[in-house]
């Protein structure tokens, strides 16, 4: 048996389960709040496990709550082609990012099964836990740990803003396994998802082939002044912590800007201290995002700002402390695994184009240990990381056809 461009997934089952786990943790206007390791995310985890487990799948957990579901293949000495995403949300999260990837990667399982396909290598439908980084800093936390550039007590120690730990409220919530993080061994990763950008829709593509990864700098800066009466305090006198942002700011979209087209960079995340309307700031923290796919421009654009933004703060009578609060290198994905995926989209059809991917991905870890690529599909004006993301049932069925292709194609087919 070879595969064949009538080989496709159910595109209507597809679409049912990403509907049924958008009902877990619901939005406030049509999206997700379902982030890491709170209540909405341990039950999201045991839909899955149980739509797995009537695949046919067997479950493994790791120490960092990552799940594993394995379809065996005919091979015992093969290592597992691995396949997947995250199920966690920003807390205004889409029904898509992230969980696209996770159900695509069980259609491919059940699409197997539907064809009654033997594949030499086993295959792994898999769950990171923590892709998000938005409960507990930085991203990709599971896969960072599992790929060896995290340590795992470090992790368990991430806090969120009420001071839990992560290593307690996975315990919490029941999904703290025995498995040594990182012990798996990789034959190929693939992991499809939304494009969270608007090249694809505006060119009119199905499919983004995905062949390198922006690296990234996460900086947290805290800047100290003093607190004062907004009305009694001259001008001249003050040491205005929020005013040391709004420069900072400048200082970053400047940064940024002197490294078109593919450099970005903004404040995402701000706390503002006392935070009272009549009360001059005195002390405000802050997050900067620099991304690049050039590590020369990425590192740069982190040197200037920690170079300038200490002469802000000494201009203003200001502190400052500089920390980072999360990196990765900007990702070149395996050459193999990037031809599967474009051979898959010219064997069904779809229209395709190269694409670096502007956010980071599990895939951006796992690449480090194993050969990787990713599969990206459209979404409505760019949008996400917002509860009005939004893509078609059409772009979710091409992506995962593509995935399906990929991934059956380097699990090699048994006659």
């Amino acid at each position: 048996m070879t595969l064949t461009s009538n080989m496709r997934i159910d595109g209507d089952r597809l679409w049912d389960s990403l509907m049924e786990m958008a009902k877990i943790g619901p939005g406030v206007r049509g999206g997700n709040n379902r982030q890491t390791l709170t209540d909405e995310d341990a039950e999201g985890r045991k839909l899955f496990q149980k739509w797995c487990e009537d695949a046919g799948m067997t479950m493994g957990v790791d120490q960092m709550g990552t799940m594993f579901f394995r379809r065996e293949g005919t091979d015992p000495d093969a290592l597992p082609v691995y396949v997947g995403s995250h199920l966690d949300t920003q807390p205004t999260g889409g029904k898509y990012d992230g969980v696209l990837g996770v159900l695509g990667a069980l259609e491919v399982v059940r699409t197997l099964n539907d064809l009654n396909i033997k594949t030499k290598h086993p295959i792994v439908v898999t769950n990171w836990t923590n892709e998000e980084g938005t409960r507990f800093a930085p991203a990709m936390l599971a896969s960072g740990v599992f790929a060896g550039m995290l340590e795992q007590d470090w992790a368990y120690a991430r806090k969120d803003h009420e001071g839990k730990n992560f290593g307690d409220e996975l315990k919490r919530i029941g999904w703290l396994g025995e498995e040594e993080t990182g012990a798996r061994k990789i034959h190929a990763f693939f992991e499809l998802h939304i494009e969270q950008g608007p090249i694809l829709e505006a060119e009119n593509k199905d499919i983004g082939v995905v062949t390198h990864g922006q690296g990234l700098w996460w900086l947290q800066v805290t800047l100290t002044g003093k607190d004062a009466h907004t009305g009694s305090t001259p001008m001249p006198m003050r040491r205005n912590a929020g005013l040391g942002m709004a420069r900072i700011t400048e200082l970053v979209h400047e940064i940024a800007m002197s490294h078109q087209p593919n450099a970005v960079g903004a404040i995402g995340h701000c706390d503002v201290y006392p935070n009272s309307r009549n009360v001059i700031p005195g002390k405000v923290v802050f997050t900067i995002d620099f991304r690049s796919p050039d590590q020369e421009i990425l590192d740069g654009m982190k040197a200037r700002l920690e170079a300038e933004a200490p002469g802000i703060a000494k201009e203003l009578g200001l502190e400052i402390e500089i920390e980072v609060s999360g990196h990765f290198d900007p990702v070149t994905f395996d050459e193999n695994c990037v031809k599967a995926v474009r051979d898959a989209a010219d064997r069904l059809g779809y229209s395709h184009r190269d694409i670096v991917s502007g956010a980071g991905h599990d895939a951006c870890w796992i690449n480090r240990v194993a050969p990787t690529s990713m599969v990206m599909c459209p979404c409505v004006d760019g949008l996400s990381h917002n509860e009005d993301e939004e893509i078609s049932p059409e772009w979710a069925r091409a992506g995962t056809d593509v995935l399906f292709h990929a991934v059956v194609e380097t699990a090699e087919i048994v006659e």
